[in-house]
């Protein structure tokens, strides 16, 4: 067994010692968090007890916005014995550095994607969890929502037979477009392919399982950035990141996608996966969103159906939430004894694979995969999330 199986198999050992909601507490309550805390503060399972944050005044105000009862720095989320799951929501140079305080004051972690912006330091962070007895969840959850998973279940039930190919598009022209301090996701860790690329990665490995090796190829636009609303309008700041990546995967299971992620486009195309199989072709919904139904269509019989193929429609199916689900996904397992579906080895995982990217894009050659997942459950969509169901 791998040390990151073997983490998420220590994860499921035991249920936990305490009951009823578990205990939420928060680091990072910059944009994301509204998102989550939209959310979690409706889920009768868990319990948003504690928001912290550098900018403390940011937290309070946070906290009075939400009803949540106690706010501050990061330390004080940490030494709060209510607190059960850390969520952190920091950016991804500092999310393996608060995750590994997190565990070492006793708390489980979930992690806003990615894991960590290199490979060591998220087999470390797994090592520390393993070591701790405690549970790594990663981002991204809107996968775990009935968007993707209505599609993942078409696709296990046969709806297109084997899955061979698939192709992702996620091009605009960059989050500089909307988002007040944008210089972190142009930074290490950031760029279209670490900050989008989970959501269509994740969304991939758990269709086809693991990857085996990619070839990609790479550019980067413009050296430097200007944000263009808030208080920072008109700052420049450096961009030291892949802005375009096309890259190619071949899965374990010799089945292919070409994927791109751009920031360059003045066209806006997202959320597209299309999977081929050999019985047809289905079109999953944008994994950055909960939502969204599947279309499925065959292989044509006459050319005519080249040209208007028919399609069969199918509604998601669940409850749909959001972010906050995975963390509440992972709130019941430990509750339960029972393993969560985002886990940590996915998402090193899926680092691995972004990471060899870029590697394959800087070297202009084929890089295998060092690691691998084993395969990645359906969530269970009859079970509701705005229901309590952990006993006090």
């Amino acid at each position: 067994m791998s040390l990151p199986q073997a983490t998420a198999a220590a994860a499921g050992a035991s249920a936990s010692a305490r009951s009823g909601p578990v205990g939420i507490g928060i680091i990072g309550t910059g944009m994301i968090s509204n998102a989550y805390l939209d959310n979690l503060i409706r889920f009768p399972d868990v319990r948003v007890v504690a928001l912290g944050d550098l900018n403390e005044a940011l937290a309070a105000e946070k906290a009075a916005a939400y009803g949540v009862p106690f706010s501050g720095s990061p330390a004080s989320v940490l030494e709060n014995a209510e607190v059960e799951i850390v969520i952190n929501l920091t950016i991804p140079a500092a999310h393996v550095p608060v995750a590994l305080d997190a565990i070492a004051a006793g708390k489980h972690v979930w992690i806003e994607k990615p894991i960590g912006i290199n490979r060591e330091e998220a087999k470390a962070l797994l090592v520390a969890a393993d070591a701790a007895g405690l549970r790594v969840g990663v981002a991204p959850d809107t996968v775990l929502n009935p968007g993707i998973q209505t599609a993942l279940r078409h696709l296990a039930a046969g709806a297109i037979g084997t899955p061979l190919t698939a192709r992702t598009m996620m091009r605009y022209s960059g989050p500089d477009l909307f988002h007040p301090n944008p210089a972190f996701l142009f930074a290490q860790g950031g760029g279209p392919l670490l900050d989008m690329g989970p959501y269509y990665v994740t969304t991939l490995v758990s269709a086809f399982g693991p990857v085996r090796k990619v070839y990609a190829t790479g550019s980067t636009a413009k050296e430097t950035r200007t944000v263009k609303l808030g208080p920072l309008t008109g700052q420049s700041f450096p961009v030291s990141v892949l802005t375009h990546v096309d890259a190619l995967v071949t899965f374990e299971s010799g089945a292919s996608a070409q994927l791109t992620f751009s920031n360059d486009s003045p066209l806006a195309e997202m959320g597209t996966v299309e999977i081929i199989g050999a019985g047809g072709m289905l079109l999953a919904p944008d994994p950055n969103h909960a939502d969204g139904g599947t279309r499925v269509a065959r292989h044509p019989q006459e050319y005519a159906e080249v040209l208007e193929p028919t399609w069969e429609d199918y509604p998601e199916e669940g409850t749909v939430t959001g972010r906050g689900y995975g963390a509440l996904d992972m709130a019941r397992g430990i509750r339960e004894g029972l393993p969560h579906v985002a886990t940590g080895e996915l998402a090193l995982h899926v680092l691995d694979i972004m990471l060899a990217i870029e590697e394959s894009a800087a070297a202009g050659e084929v890089v295998a995969i060092g690691s691998t997942v084993d395969p990645v459950p359906l969530v269970d969509h009859t079970r509701d999330p705005f229901a309590a169901t952990l006993s006090v």
